[in-house]
């Protein structure tokens, strides 16, 4: 009996340690799940320091994460000129060299993982950019790539703000998250965080046995109010109320994803972006990862039929995404069916006259879209043109990929990220591909 009693004491004992260790175990494997999913992708976060936002040029928590980042900053307030306006409407909305703006490849897949958008002016950001402006973050979003915000950033993914005279700003913001921002009335002040029980964002990093973060700056940030159907309550804040100022208890961090095809919008109505260390900088990080986990997979842009060619040569202005140019870096992804008794599946790949100076791969691979990582049936050299030979395929469905390799080259200036060089490629690089069995 003393044994049975001492071996349960025991096994309790162990259990008490080993979660813990498991539990470490698997927020490094969850991070690292996001991390590997950025396949496809220029690059993982594209950061809007915009007209009238706060002109960040560095994002701790991307470095943490080691996430690729680009950016646009203007000057501020007192000192922007017409080049800020032109090169911000440049960045979002494009130009004859990028008819798409940044954001956006040729056929309107996200071109980035997510948009990063400062705290600031959120009317004066959103009259910046124009209509133009913010339907190419609202087509980003629709697309795939997801959104988030911190303090003005949290009320530009709002459909609008609310305070106590009334709603305001109704749909002159992205309109990423149907409810509303309620002014907290809280300026150059901190805050406690407290996620909430089973709050994803837990999966990433381990706040302490309160799963709070202490000493967010705060300034005039919002909290969400009359939360529409699928928003995610992430954490709340925990304040000393005052006559002025009521907000304990009310949600400060929250996500929206209402359907699977659409990014994840990730709002937060405070500022933890700017700290390199400690809990604040884990808890960007965690919002990061989280808006970054919620981009769909990617799908094909159709079954290919033995001996017929697909033209891939329509141009974003065609509207016709599933035949449009391929865009840097980028992967487009095809299927086939293999009957059975196939002796040889042959691929070939070729780019019409305009795409001689850029560089695409081919790629296959049985039962899963087919990337760099995962295939050995590939061909990688310079130009277009290209051939695979797949000798008595097994039958069944196999899927075909197409990545540009060509990108652009990078620079920076005081506005940010600059393209030097291969501008061209951001209209796509027109091709042909087709299978033969």
């Amino acid at each position: 009996m003393k044994r049975a009693i001492f071996t349960a004491l025991t096994l309790f004992l162990i259990g008490a340690v080993v979660p813990a260790e498991a539990f470490a175990d698997k927020r490094d494997k969850a991070r690292q799940q996001v991390l590997d999913r950025g396949r496809g992708y220029y690059k993982d976060i594209f950061m809007d320091s915009g007209i009238a936002l706060t002109s960040r040029t560095y994002l701790p928590s991307a470095r943490y994460l080691g996430l690729d980042i680009e950016y646009f900053a203007s000057a501020s307030n007192k000192k922007l000129t017409e080049k800020d306006t032109l090169l911000q409407s440049k960045v979002f909305c494009g130009s004859e060299e990028d008819t798409n703006g940044w954001l956006l490849y040729p056929d309107g897949a996200p071109r980035f993982r997510m948009i990063y958008v400062n705290g600031g002016s959120a009317l004066k950001h959103a009259r910046s950019l124009g209509e133009s402006g913010r339907e190419r973050v609202r087509e980003f979003v629709a697309a795939g790539g997801s959104y988030f915000g911190t303090c003005a950033g949290a009320y530009l993914g709002a459909r609008g703000g609310k305070n106590s005279k009334g709603y305001r700003n109704v749909d002159k913001y992205f309109s990423l998250w149907p409810g509303y921002g309620y002014s907290t009335g809280l300026k150059k002040q901190s805050t406690t965080l407290n996620l909430e029980r089973g709050c994803p964002l837990l999966r990433y990093f381990d706040f302490g046995k309160d799963n709070a973060v202490d000493d967010v700056r705060h300034n005039g940030g919002c909290y969400a109010c009359e939360l529409p159907v699928e928003t995610e309550p992430l954490a709340r804040y925990k304040f000393n109320n005052t006559d002025k100022v009521k907000i304990d208890g009310e949600l400060c961090i929250w996500a929206y994803k209402p359907m699977q095809s659409v990014g994840r919008t990730v709002l937060c109505g405070s500022h933890p972006e700017a700290i390199a260390e400690g809990e604040r900088l884990k808890l960007t990080a965690a919002m990061l990862l989280y808006a970054m986990d919620g981009n769909p997979e990617p799908q094909i842009k159709g079954v290919l039929e033995n001996g017929i060619v697909r033209e891939m040569n329509k141009r974003t202005e065609d509207n016709d995404p599933d035949y449009t140019r391929i865009g840097d870096l980028q992967y487009h992804h095809f299927a086939v069916d293999v009957p059975r008794g196939c002796k040889s599946l042959k691929i070939t790949l070729d780019g019409y006259e305009e795409a001689k100076k850029f560089d695409l791969t081919l790629l296959a691979k049985r039962g899963e879209l087919a990337f760099h990582d995962n295939t050995t049936e590939k061909v990688v050299s310079r130009g277009c043109k290209k051939s695979l030979t797949i000798n008595n395929p097994k039958p069944g469905r196999w899927y075909i990929s197409v990545r540009c390799e060509t990108t652009v080259t990078t620079a920076m200036n005081k506005y940010g990220t600059y393209y030097r060089s291969y501008r061209s490629v951001l209209n796509g690089v027109p091709y042909k591909v087709a299978v033969s069995y």
